[in-house]
């Protein structure tokens, strides 16, 4: 029952020393991303597609 135990806590320390700041730095390239001014009109562009009449 302790290896079992063991290994749960070598999984949970793993995801929380690896995953957690791979996705948090992630999150910031994606924020990062979306709030550079240069990309504003591509966004207002696609905002404005579903009130197009083609």
């Amino acid at each position: 029952m302790n290896a079992i135990v063991s290994i749960e806590n070598l999984a949970s320390h793993l995801v929380l020393t690896f995953w957690t700041p791979i996705f948090v730095a992630i999150f910031l390239a994606i924020v990062f991303y979306a709030l550079r001014p240069r990309n504003k009109a591509i966004f207002d562009d696609a905002a404005r597609m579903p009130l197009r009449e083609d």
